[in-house]
C-alpha cells in the first residue's frame, strides 16, 4: 500500500515560487482576465449548445473518447466536472472574442502578407564538411548520384532518412533567413548550392513552391496569430501586482555580490 503524502495549496504555491514559475502563472491569470473582461465588454454570450460542442471538442483534442477516459483525465489533473466546463467555456470565449475582434481582418491581412504564407516542399541533408557537400552537389548535378542515396548515407534520423530527407511543406518563417532567401528565389525543381549555417552545411533540393490559399486552416492560423499579438499588446500595457507574501530578505552574500557587480 503506497504511503500518503498530503500537499497543501501553500506547498503548491511555494513550489511554483522556488521553481521561478510565478511570472508565467501571473501572465496566464492576467491573460484569462483580459479575455473575460473584453468578452464581457463586447457582449459575447455563450449558448448551451455551443458550450456542449466546445466540451466535446476538448474531449476529442485530449482523446477522451469514453466517459471513464474523461474521469481518469480529470483525476490526473485534479479537475472537477465544473473545472472541465470552465475550461471548455474559456476556450470558447477566446475563440468567439478572436472572431469578434479580427474575423473581418483576416482576408486583408492575408493579401498584405501573402509572401509569408508561400510554402516550399524541400529535401535536405546537413553535412559537417563543406568540401564533401560541394562534391555531392556536383555529383547530383551530373546525375552520378540521387538525393535519396545521399540521404540514406548521411542522415542519422531513421524517419527522415527513410523519407529521403523530405522536410514537408514549410513557410518562409520556418526556415532560417539565409535559407529562406535561397529557397524562395528558386525555379523548382532545383538543387541549391550548399548553404553554411551554425548547424552545418545544408544541401537542399527544392521540389515545389506552393502558392498560398486562404483555406479554413490558414484562416484559423491567421486569426490565432492576430489574437495572440493583441493579447501580448494588452499584457504589455498591464502592470500585474500579485497579492502574496514575497521574501525580500536576501542573504548578505547576495547583496554584496550585487553591489560588487554594480561597482
Amino acid at each position: 500500500m503506497p504511503k500518503i503524502l498530503n500537499v497543501s495549496s501553500k506547498d503548491i504555491l511555494h513550489q511554483v515560487k522556488i521553481m521561478c514559475q510565478t511570472p508565467s502563472f501571473l501572465e496566464a491569470i492576467a491573460t484569462r482576465k483580459i479575455i473575460t473582461d473584453a468578452a464581457l465588454e463586447a457582449g459575447i454570450e455563450i449558448k448551451q449548445e455551443e458550450l456542449q460542442e466546445a466540451a466535446d471538442n476538448l474531449r476529442l483534442a485530449n482523446q477522451l473518447l469514453k466517459a471513464e477516459d474523461t474521469l481518469a483525465w480529470l483525476e490526473k489533473y485534479y479537475l472537477s466536472v465544473d473545472d472541465f466546463e470552465e475550461l471548455a467555456q474559456t476556450n470558447l470565449v477566446s475563440a468567439k472574442l478572436a472572431t469578434h475582434l479580427f474575423g473581418d481582418k483576416v482576408e486583408q491581412f492575408f493579401y498584405e502578407n501573402q509572401l509569408n504564407y508561400v510554402g516550399a516542399a524541400t529535401y535536405e541533408v546537413i553535412l559537417d564538411d563543406e568540401g564533401l557537400a560541394l562534391e555531392l552537389f556536383y555529383a547530383l548535378q551530373e546525375g552520378e548520384i540521387s538525393f535519396q542515396e545521399i540521404a540514406r548515407q548521411y542522415i542519422q534520423n531513421p524517419e527522415i532518412r527513410r523519407a529521403g530527407g523530405y522536410q514537408g511543406i514549410k513557410r518562409r518563417s520556418d526556415f532560417r533567413p539565409e535559407i529562406a532567401a535561397a529557397v524562395f528565389a528558386t525555379n523548382p525543381p532545383q538543387l541549391l548550392q550548399p548553404i553554411i549555417t551554425a548547424k552545418g552545411v545544408h544541401l537542399i533540393w527544392v521540389e515545389e513552391i506552393i502558392k498560398p490559399q486562404l483555406d479554413e486552416q490558414l484562416r484559423g492560423k491567421i486569426l490565432g496569430d492576430l489574437f495572440t499579438a493583441w493579447l501580448k499588446q494588452q499584457l504589455e500595457q498591464l502592470e500585474i501586482v500579485p497579492q502574496m507574501d514575497v521574501n525580500t530578505n536576501y542573504p548578505k552574500e547576495i547583496i554584496k555580490l550585487k553591489s560588487s557587480q554594480a561597482a
